[in-house]
């Protein structure tokens, strides 16, 4: 194995406990190369605990201290990045190009945590003769996120700094499939200066996720995942009396009106479907064509074949995987959609046993089609084709999700159409990834969110703390009226 077998992290120790484990493989060409432990609920306790025994002494550790320790583990990033980035790429299978940017998302993201002592300053008012009121960010306790598969490194850090800054304790839960990274985050905090316990990783399957969910002393929980999931975590978070965020699947729209720009609506489309090998709840994945686009569709199948399956574009996490994307575009085609690229098979030399799907573009899907309705998380592009604009927005409100949506036009009016009446939380004018950056947040709607506030940015500030208001008088002089 290129990697040492995968250890939970608790209380600034390593340890596998001696459970049974799974293989960790490269998804590019099917190597083991690593061991990840399937961890048990005494393993979840022992965390907590460790969480709990870390977090009075951190929680009034002052704010301004406590990002110190996140100014050094950005540089330690950015020293080790390419590290990082080769860590992803093995791990994930996602081009090398696309591991070093996940890294320096990872460090834009702990950036903005940097800045919390300006966000959370607090307020203070006189808000009667001699009365003052103060409110201040304090932290919950022990927290947990649960991240997926498809950015190993990245999505831990759209929480992990956030939450440890503002004076909570975490536990983290890599997926199984790419645990890598995470043991990597846990030794560059630590060598960071932040101390024992604050940071902690356990390592498993579904056994974990629930026991994080039903666990009495975590008092909030982040996921992101598919959406079955999230619904079921959300829920039992929940029933638990938990703060939870859970963020689930998309089928994202892109609507391409006549008069878009041919050359820049191609290249943007292209490499939304196919970036990260559309392993991304943010990927286009469906094209609403607004009447005579048969321009744009050629171009845009012609960015799609400059793709090349191990050369530009990655392969996606497992051989399941693979399957299921191809069954999607199988399907379609017998339900009479047109393959104008087709990438099924796809083969890279010295990597056959890699999980590769080349770059798919299918014409005339039909709304109530399965590849129309549902998220195949793979580099695939269904296209539908529309009358007007009216029942463009139709079909993309008729979507279950609501991720984002993205109009290519050179038409502000338009555009404007599109952005008030899109039923998604992030909005793209002539930008096919409309991911929000720092300070602001990311989130979704409709049934791609679960809970309140969002789980980056300002937003995340909310969820993560609690406020504490206090009133204070000490001039017995002052005079008074129904408020003192």
């Amino acid at each position: 194995m290129k990697y040492p077998e995968v250890k939970n992290y608790i209380a600034g120790n390593f340890s596998s406990n001696g459970h049974k484990t799974l293989d960790v493989l490269c998804p590019s060409d099917g190597a083991v190369i690593s061991k990840v432990p399937l961890s048990g609920k005494d393993d979840l306790d022992q965390a907590v605990k460790a969480a709990q025994t870390a977090f009075p002494k951190w929680s009034n550790t002052p704010i301004k201290e406590r990002v110190q320790i996140f100014y050094r583990y950005k540089t330690l990033m950015e020293k080790h990045l390419n590290e990082l980035a080769v860590i992803v790429h093995e791990e994930n299978g996602k081009t090398m190009d696309e591991s070093i940017a996940e890294v320096a998302k990872s460090i834009e993201l702990t950036e903005f945590a940097c800045s919390m002592p300006q966000l959370v300053a607090g307020e203070v008012m006189e808000v009667s003769a001699g009365v003052e009121c103060r409110v201040e960010h304090k932290p919950l306790g022990v927290v947990a996120s649960i991240v997926p598969f498809n950015f190993p490194h990245m999505v831990p850090h759209w929480t992990l700094p956030n939450a440890i800054v503002l004076g909570n304790c975490f536990i983290l839960k890599p997926s199984e499939q790419v645990p890598i990274s995470s043991n990597r985050i846990a030794e560059m905090l630590k060598e960071a200066g932040l101390p024992d316990g604050v940071f902690n990783v356990v390592n498993g399957d579904r056994e974990i996720v629930e026991a994080i969910c039903d666990h009495p002393g975590i008092e909030a929980v982040s996921f992101v995942g598919s959406t079955k999931v999230a619904k079921i975590v959300y829920k039992r978070s929940c029933s638990s009396l938990k703060r939870c965020v859970a963020l689930g699947g998309a089928k994202n729209h892109l609507i391409v009106l006549p008069d878009a720009h041919v050359d820049m609506t191609a290249s943007n489309v292209a490499a939304s479907m196919s970036g990260c090998a559309g392993q991304r709840c943010m990927a286009a994945s469906a094209m609403v064509g607004v009447g005579p686009i048969d321009p744009i569709v050629a171009k845009i199948c012609e960015e799609a074949k400059k793709i090349i399956p191990g050369k530009n574009l990655g392969s996606v996490i497992t051989k399941e995987a693979k399957e299921k994307i191809e069954r999607y575009i199988t399907e379609a085609e017998k339900a009479g959609a047109k393959i104008l690229v087709d990438g099924r098979n796809a083969k890279v030399a010295g990597s056959e046993k890699g999980f590769y799907v080349g770059p798919t573009v299918i014409d005339f899907v039909t709304p109530d089609m399965a590849i129309a309705k549902e998220e195949v998380f793979g580099p695939v592009l269904a296209i539908i084709r529309s009358k007007n604009l009216d029942e463009a927005m139709e079909i993309e409100n008729s979507s279950n999700y609501g991720n984002a949506a993205a109009v290519f036009t050179q038409s502000g009016a338009l555009a404007r159409i599109v952005m008030e009446k899109a039923s998604a939380g992030m909005i793209g004018v002539n930008i096919g990834v409309p991911v929000p950056r720092e300070p602001f947040s990311f989130g979704g709607w409709n049934e791609s969110k679960f809970g309140t506030c969002d789980i980056t940015g300002k937003s995340s500030i909310e969820f993560w703390t609690k406020l504490k208001k206090t009133s204070t008088k000490w001039n017995p002089e002052a005079r008074t009226n129904w408020m003192s």
